[in-house]
């Protein structure tokens, strides 16, 4: 059993991992491309995780009082489980070492795949913008303590005089995350291999005691969420696991933190089961009810880890109260990792005076942390001036003139239902044969080409004032024909314009909407090195001009092939931003819906024929409770619909759609109401395609046959097989032939290559 040891009165589930000017994705590429050395590569991790708690230090965390949380990951947090504890699928297996550990270079190679050796699967955690690879694990998985490097950096700051908290995946979210291996029997589920995996974890406890650690942070998310397993069998699993880690006789305190949501019935089951310290979401989940505490410490996470916002101290310290009634000991925290925001405020000043004053980002929200400790700690009267100014800066929020116009919700209170139907799907379809007179499996791309950079350089001295307008619009125009020319060349059926002049597939649209700020320096870490700049939605919005017909209708003029107009739609610019928690999401949604429809109809009336709507994240913010799931996809859907109603019915309507379990939401994805959908497939071979089967769907889909996340080439041989696999599920006539998402972070060679063999697979399976 555990010593008793005080729990910190304040700390944070994470913090960002990819540095504050993005130093670790800098280095890992270039030690990818063969620029860095792996010692060179370590070298600048380990110069960035003593930078971060040194300014953790700095911003009220506590040097030795395991308040700062060791979060550290190269790539992915459930890779750095995998590769632990010897997760490695029989495909990589030349990469092991003798003890089963990986190299960087082969830890990267699991990642990203090599040669005929495809990655793991990516999708995403939870109902983040946050992409984890996902382990495979069967009975042939043998586990082991097979690396150190959690321990090592535990040590490396305790060297530096700093007692950290490690953070490591649990077993539960860990293997109920993971899929069965290909060496793996039909029927099996990786939640059998539990027992085995525990063992591991208490080695791993086991050496941490020995290492001089106090406490240990175990990440249990998945115990919030309504899985496919049943929800008794996972509370048990609760049970044994972790009175069997608490039973341990010589481990670090345990603090089981539980993020994304609220616990439910799983809270009694870890306050029973002999762990120190639970950690409680209370921005997503409310402050439980009828439930004794006493003799657990519960990290209240009363500060947003997901949002932007700055917090109102005076309610997050009445949830603490509240906590603290039901017999807990209290600490502030936040609701989930910090990884989830940008680092800091600092160098953001454009933003303006007032909209800074309702921000916080991961220091800022540290500073609310330690804020709210010392309140814990010496009462609210230590911290009356910050308690005073955060109130002052929340009622100017709610009382800017922007967050309130009369004509936007003028607008919305006009909608009908009407607005939101297109008519028969039947009578689409034959006005768009006729009019674009397609073959079967057409083929095209999901909407950008690579940003190159040339591309970056003259949007970087654009932006800076150093290129002129008109030579900027050069550029873009002479890269769009690039694209135009190569499409041509390659002989695809619908065009792209490849969205050259675009910085992102969010912001480029929040830059030209009313209602919403762009940041300089706000980076989050999306998957690996991949990092996205939210926008911050903080208004009501709408478009004061259109958007994108300039340069789709300059494609268009380029050649005589149907050329598809690129938009992204309502809910992934709020899942891909940092949106307003003032109103229902809804309500923001079809804002941003109204002015997307008023764009559909300008780029019809310029020519426009085919018009892509990119719904990427509409799974994504499928809410984890299965009681709130239907009421979200209700005003999803609808808000999709209202963006795209308005279409004349000769005009084809595509979405696209990301790393979805899709048989969750296929009722979902029918009601889009989308002529044609494309989704990724590649990764996981198809798998999706037998429940869009079963449901019956009827409209196109574009199931993608080449996985742009990875470097590899995909060979004509496989992407044959995969459009073979497709058309057991598919009717011909039902398929379209698209990569799975767009090619932005591709480069020019491997894209002309990738494209080659999918033409030629097209031909051979038509």
């Amino acid at each position: 059993m555990s010593p008793a040891i005080a729990f910190p009165a304040g700390t944070i589930l994470g913090y960002p991992r990819i540095g504050r000017n993005r130093e670790l994705k800098k280095a890992i590429e270039a030690f990818w491309k063969g620029n860095l050395t792996e010692l060179e590569l370590e070298t600048t991790a380990a110069n960035l995780r003593a930078a971060n708690r040194e300014r953790l230090v700095a911003l009220g965390l506590g040097r030795e009082d395991a308040s700062i949380p060791s979060n550290f990951s190269f790539y992915d947090h459930m890779l750095d489980a995998a590769v632990t504890f010897g997760a490695v699928p029989t495909r990589f297996a030349d990469l092991r070492g003798e003890n089963g550990g990986v190299s960087l270079a082969g830890y990267s190679t699991i990642a990203r795949g090599e040669g005929a050796k495809a990655p793991l699967e990516m999708t995403k955690w939870f109902d983040s913008n946050y992409h984890y690879l996902v382990p495979e694990i069967g009975p042939e998985t043998s586990f082991a303590l097979s690396s150190t490097r959690w321990i090592e950096e535990f040590l490396e700051a305790k060297q530096e005089g700093f007692v950290t908290r490690p953070v490591i995946t649990g077993p539960l979210t860990f293997l109920y995350l993971s899929k069965p291996s290909d060496d793996a029997p039909t029927g099996f589920d990786p939640i059998e291999r539990l027992d085995d995996l525990v063992a591991v974890y208490e080695q791993l406890l086991a050496a941490f005691a020995e290492a001089g650690a106090r406490w240990v942070q175990i990440d249990e998310p998945v115990l919030v969420a309504d899985i496919d397993a049943d929800r008794a069998e996972v509370r048990a699993n609760a049970a044994a696991v972790y009175g069997r880690l608490a039973a341990l006789e010589a481990r670090p305190a345990l603090f089981v933190a539980a993020p994304m949501g609220s616990l439910d019935d799983a809270l009694p089951v870890l306050a029973g089961s002999g762990v120190e310290a639970i950690g409680l979401d209370l921005v997503r989940g409310a402050v439980p009810a009828g439930i004794d505490l006493s003799g657990v410490t519960i990290a209240a996470g009363v500060v947003d880890g997901h949002n932007i916002w700055r917090t109102d101290l005076d309610k997050a310290l009445a949830k603490i109260d509240a906590v603290k009634a039901l017999g807990a000991d209290v600490a502030a925290s936040t609701s989930t990792s910090l990884f989830h925001v940008p680092h800091t405020l600092e160098g953001e000043e454009h933003l303006g005076a007032d909209l800074l004053s309702w921000l916080a980002f991961a220091d800022e929200k540290v500073g609310e942390v330690s804020t709210l400790a010392t309140a814990l700690t010496e009462g609210a009267d230590a911290v009356a001036a910050t308690l005073e100014s955060t109130r002052a800066a929340l009622a100017a929020r709610a009382a800017h003139p922007g967050t309130n116009r009369a004509d936007v919700r003028s607008a919305l209170d006009a909608v009908s239902d009407a607005d939101v139907e297109r008519g028969d799907y039947s009578d689409r379809k034959a006005a768009q044969a006729e009019r674009f007179h397609l073959p079967q499996l057409a083929t095209t791309t999901i909407g950008s080409f690579p940003q190159t950079t040339d591309i970056r350089k003259a949007r970087a001295a654009w932006a800076k004032g150093e290129l002129s307008d008109e030579a900027y619009e050069d550029e873009m125009r002479a890269e769009i024909k690039r694209v135009v020319d190569l499409q041509e060349d390659l002989g695809l059926d619908v065009l792209v314009h490849g969205e050259a002049e675009r910085n992102d597939m969010v912001q480029y649209f929040a830059e030209l909407l009313d209602g919403f700020a762009v940041t300089k320096n706000g980076w989050v870490q999306s998957y690996g090195s991949r990092c996205t700049r939210p926008s911050i939605l903080w208004g009501d919005v709408s478009r004061p001009a259109p958007m994108t017909v300039r340069w789709t209708s300059y494609a268009q003029s380029l050649t005589s092939r149907p050329m598809k107009g690129m938009l992204t739609g309502p809910v992934t610019i709020l899942a891909w931003s940092f949106v307003r928690d003032d109103q229902p999401l809804g309500v923001t949604a079809d804002q941003v819906a109204l002015a997307l429809r008023d764009e559909i109809t300008d780029l019809e009336e310029a020519g426009i024929g085919i018009i892509q709507v990119d719904e990427p994240a509409l799974r994504e913010l499928l809410p984890l409770k299965k009681a709130d799931q239907g009421a979200y996809l209700d005003w999803s859907v609808r808000s999709f619909r209202l963006a795209t109603a308005g279409a004349k019915a000769d005009t084809q309507v595509h979405t696209h759609l990301c790393y979805s379990e899709f048989g969750e939401i296929i009722d979902a994805i029918d009601g889009l109401d989308a002529d044609v959908t494309s989704i990724e497939a590649a990764r996981s071979r198809m798998e999706v395609l037998p429940a869009i089967r079963n449901h019956g769907y009827e409209r196109q889909i574009g199931p993608g046959v080449w996985d742009i996340h990875s470097p590899r080439v995909p060979s004509t041989q496989e992407i044959t097989e995969l459009l073979t696999l497709a058309k057991e599920s598919i009717p011909g006539e039902q398929l379209w032939v698209n990569p799975d998402c767009g090619l932005k972070t591709r480069g020019y060679a491997e894209t002309t290559a990738s494209l080659e063999h999918l033409m030629e697979a097209t031909k051979a399976v038509r």
